[in-house]
């Protein structure tokens, strides 16, 4: 069985793919004051409760947080015995990047870019909101022509309220109306339909700018942010929880191929 892990600077997934279907999927808090030892011990106890740790024979791994990256390759040879493939420019995941510098491009996506090319097939836009929203550029033949990053709602949800002395944090759902009576609704309705706007805003200059404009292009939504936005906008038109943990299997099966 193949092992699957992404480290996001908020939240770590794994899954486990048994040649058919996900058998497991779980998500931790990113934690970088963790060791190698405790990540090993919260690894096996996740896979013992399901019966699955002498069943891992791959794993892979797409990180953008470095130092997690070298202690999950630890925790991985010393407690699995599997040495993970990790996700990078170098490996061939059958997408071509045309960025500038390939190197600098986030492994998450290179794997979102690789998993949208595989499922979703013709020109697309993935859309990522985690702890940064990404958007990510992929034509028919599976070129990857960079894309944009912005701060994501949360990060502007805190800064509001860290910056503002008479502002506090509000829960993230959108008020009965886009004018709010109250301070909260008009914070709420400013945070999702704000970034509503941002998100369509970006979105009709990429269909201006993508390299196939003029066809019809793909908007893939992803992430554990995208849920408080799709709801309020009809520009994007699939949901994908899963199209970063798919996106490491398909590169996987491809390296094992």
């Amino acid at each position: 069985m193949l092992l699957a892990i992404d480290i996001g600077n908020t939240n770590i997934k794994l899954g486990v793919w048994n040649g058919r279907s996900w058998e497991q999927r779980w998500r931790l808090r990113t934690d970088l004051s963790k060791t190698s030892d405790e990540y090993e011990i919260s690894l096996s106890v996740l896979l013992r409760q399901r019966e699955l740790a002498t069943a891992i024979d791959r794993v892979i791994l797409a990180s953008v947080v470095p130092p997690l990256t070298r202690i999950f390759q630890i925790v991985c040879e010393q407690y699995l015995g599997e040495t993970a493939v990790q996700v990078n420019a170098d490996l061939d995941t059958g997408i071509r990047i045309l960025t500038d510098d390939p190197y600098a491009v986030g492994a998450d996506r290179i794997v979102n870019v690789a998993a949208a090319h595989a499922l979703y097939p013709g020109p697309a836009v993935v859309v990522d909101m985690g702890t940064a929203t990404k958007f990510e550029i992929v034509t028919t033949n599976g070129e990857f022509h960079g894309g944009v990053i912005a701060p994501g709602l949360r990060i502007i949800a805190d800064a509001l309220a860290s910056r503002a002395a008479q502002l506090g944090h509000v829960e993230l759902i959108a008020p009965p109306k886009v004018i709010g009576r109250n301070t909260i609704h008009a914070m709420q309705s400013g945070l999702i339909h704000g970034y509503v706007g941002l998100i369509e805003g970006i979105l009709n200059q990429i269909f201006i700018q993508h390299p196939e404009q003029g066809q019809p292009i793909q908007v893939i939504g992803t992430g554990g942010l995208i849920s408080l936005i799709s709801p309020y906008t009809n520009m994007i038109d699939k949901i994908d929880d899963s199209l970063t943990l798919t996106g490491l299997r398909i590169i996987s099966e491809r390296v094992k191929a």
